[in-house]
């Protein structure tokens, strides 16, 4: 049987191929369209004859492309890339056509103001007023030749972005050096350097191979004491798929962001709106684009004197102690591991074997299990795609109730970052069936060597837990109408509470009590480690919340302006350094080259979202500091008020049923230590 076109109740991976992805997606996409107007011809339209029915049309192709998108993102081919790419510009020219469907639409508006809605429950009504919301922002409203305008626009974005995402891709695979020896890789630490000898074996080679995947490139960053191979691998990693550095040329995604741009900015004029950011910003909790500017620039300014007094600390450390009178970008992060280790006696190193992979993920387990009442335990019937990859159901009173998969691991032909995505969303099917939520929660941290587990930086510890928010946020809904349950629905500059929520557990002593022990002893980590590193929470967070505003700023900044191409986007960039960087890099750095998150993923004119979020994350965490770390009852509070309500009211309301008043930044600055 075919998965694709009866998609089972649990993903299957072993019997999809490439090739029969288009012509399966192909003949749902005929379904789709038949159906469509079968439920659109409705006289009177109801929510048992046309929601529900329409959602299942949805659901059924959402479930098909799950796990192709998925494997092309963590098992790369170019058989798998073709089939993905072949079938975007279809997926992208049906969602713009339903989003300009006439007769769905007006079997909408039919339902919205039929006698049947005063007794909908309040999911089901807000899906209804977002439903009739994106029409809007699809462009239902417009003459007929401006409407297909607008599907041409939003077909050639959907490929433009799969192409920067491939670009990024193929740059950072295809740009390696290999060593004979080590006498080059002196600073590097044993686990490093077993890593770099695995990448090496994996070719077939001798040695050591460095990648700019992320474990190999901090890796070098970090400890790596040849002041010329840092600079090297800087280069080559500042410059991923750009006209500058190695690879001049080779997958050049410049021109690609002049293109993405105009057709961002051609598709908010069609709409009506003076720029991109103000569509980006229409279904979000922020008010305005100058709203969202102040906040950025309010943080901007207090953070900058905490900045400004860690680059001194920086290049005073540098001169005095490295003898490098003059720091450069590629120096950055291996004086700030000295200095690191200088004022707190802490590195990441020395952390490592206390955060076993096994260790952290159980830990993890514990502290949702005790936070929120679930158990969580091995999924066997769950049928996975690699070796590396784990599968677990999330269990209420014995019965599953969610199902995700751990890809924790970097590898060949993986992409690199770390997401969460959704393979099933729950939702009703029929007074007797429930769909159980499943998500894909992916890492790249480096990968267990010689028969031991995997160590893993605190940093990447906080990532994991980073990736487990938004899973919670999936998994626990208790909303069944698939718009508005787990993260669909949410507003973009919301969805990341959940996450960075459960961040915070990565910084309590009751919370690496449980998440740490030594990978051979199984000592617990001593107080005098825990002591420093709580000490060094802040180390250089002035510098780290400028970079993010840089970021946030640039994104907000090309997407409000009229005419930007490639070279005017650096110009912007440039400006914007002006007020959020004390140490600017190279003219040749080519970091908007390979900004995956706003040319290839959700963050257009969105990024700012992450310190949006943190405000509320900081503030919703501040309730457990004073009431209980792993109070019980207020993990059921934020359980029930945040992440069993999806997107079924708006972020502000649902934040206010938890803490009783609107977000204050207060307690973000705290944890920054920027409060002064």
């Amino acid at each position: 049987m075919n998965a694709l076109l009866n998609p089972p109740r649990l993903p299957v991976f072993a019997s999809l191929a490439p090739d029969m992805v288009e012509p399966s997606i192909d003949q749902l996409l005929i379904e789709h369209r038949q159906a469509v107007e079968q439920l659109a011809a409705q006289d009177q339209p109801s929510w048992s004859s046309f929601a529900l029915p329409l959602e299942a049309l949805d659901d059924k192709l959402s479930a098909a492309w799950a796990p192709v998108s998925h494997l092309n993102a963590v098992m790369n081919s170019e058989a798998w890339r073709q089939a993905y790419n072949a079938c975007i510009p279809k997926l992208s020219a049906l969602s713009t056509e339903m989003g300009q469907h006439e007769g769905l639409f007006s079997a909408w508006q039919r339902l919205r103001d039929s006698a049947e809605y005063a007794g909908l429950n309040v999911a089901q009504q807000q899906s209804i007023e977002n439903a009739l919301r994106d029409f809007r922002l699809s462009g239902i409203g417009l003459p007929t030749e401006q409407k297909q305008a607008f599907a041409q626009v939003s077909e050639r974005l959907s490929t433009l972005t799969s192409r920067f995402a491939d670009n990024v891709l193929d740059a950072t695979q295809a740009w390696s050096v290999s060593l004979d020896d080590a006498s080059r890789l002196a600073g590097l630490p044993e686990s490093a350097l077993g890593l770099l000898q695995a990448l090496a074996q994996a070719k077939g080679e001798s040695g050591y191979r460095i990648t700019l995947d992320m474990p190999a490139y901090l890796a070098i960053m970090m400890h790596g004491e040849d002041r010329d191979l840092r600079e090297q691998i800087y280069t080559a990693y500042a410059t991923r798929a750009s006209d500058q550095g190695p690879k001049t040329g080779d997958f050049d995604n410049a021109p690609l962001i002049t293109e993405i741009l105009a057709l961002r900015q051609r598709q908010a004029e069609l709409l009506g709106f003076e720029h991109y950011a103000a569509l980006s910003l229409a279904p979000k909790m922020a008010d305005s684009v100058e709203q969202v500017i102040n906040f950025l620039m309010d943080l901007a300014q207090r953070a900058r004197p905490g900045a400004e007094q860690d680059l001194k600390a920086l290049r005073e450390f540098a001169q005095a102690e490295l003898g490098l009178a003059d720091l450069k970008p590629w120096d950055v992060a291996f004086v700030s591991e000295r200095l690191k280790q200088q004022r707190y006696a802490l590195s990441q190193e020395d952390l490592k074997p206390y955060f076993p992979a096994p260790k952290v993920i159980s830990g993890l387990f514990a502290i949702a299990e005790r936070l929120f009442g679930v158990q969580i335990q091995s999924a066997p019937e769950l049928e996975i795609y690699h070796a590396d990859v784990q599968a677990y159901a999330v269990l209420e009173q014995g019965q599953p109730r969610a199902y995700f998969y751990l890809d924790l691991y970097a590898r060949e032909h993986k992409r690199g970052g770390a997401w969460m995505a959704d393979a099933r969303v729950r939702r009703r099917i029929d007074d007797e069936q429930l769909q159980l939520p499943i998500a894909f929660l992916t890492c790249n941290f480096n990968p267990p060597l010689a028969g031991k587990p995997a160590l893993l930086t605190h940093d990447e510890v906080t990532t994991l837990f980073h990736e487990f928010g938004h899973g919670l946020h999936h998994m626990l809904t208790e909303i069944e109408v698939a718009a508005v349950s787990g993260i669909n629905g949410v507003a973009w500059d919301a969805v990341e509470l959940p996450s960075q929520f459960m961040e915070n557990w990565c910084w309590t002593a009751e919370g690496l009590a449980l998440i740490s022990s030594h990978v051979d002893s199984h000592e617990p980590l001593p107080s005098s480690l825990l002591d420093k590193l709580l000490a060094a929470r802040n180390f250089q967070s002035g510098l780290m919340t400028l970079r993010q505003i840089e970021f946030s700023l640039f994104d907000l900044e090309i997407h409000r302006q009229q005419g930007v191409d490639f070279s005017k986007a650096l110009a912007i960039l440039d400006a914007v350094r002006e007020v959020t960087s004390v140490m600017p890099p190279p003219a040749w750095n080519r970091f908007a080259c390979s900004f995956s998150h706003i040319f290839a993923g959700g963050y257009a004119a969105g990024y700012y979202s992450y310190k949006w979020a943190e405000v509320l994350s900081a503030d919703a965490f501040s309730a457990f500091e004073q009431e209980g770390i792993f109070n019980a009852s207020t993990g059921q509070r934020f359980r029930q008020a945040i992440l069993a309500r999806g997107g079924s009211k708006p972020a502000g309301e649902l934040f206010r049923d938890f803490m009783g008043r609107d977000p204050q930044p207060d307690a973000l600055l705290r944890h920054s230590g920027l409060a002064a």
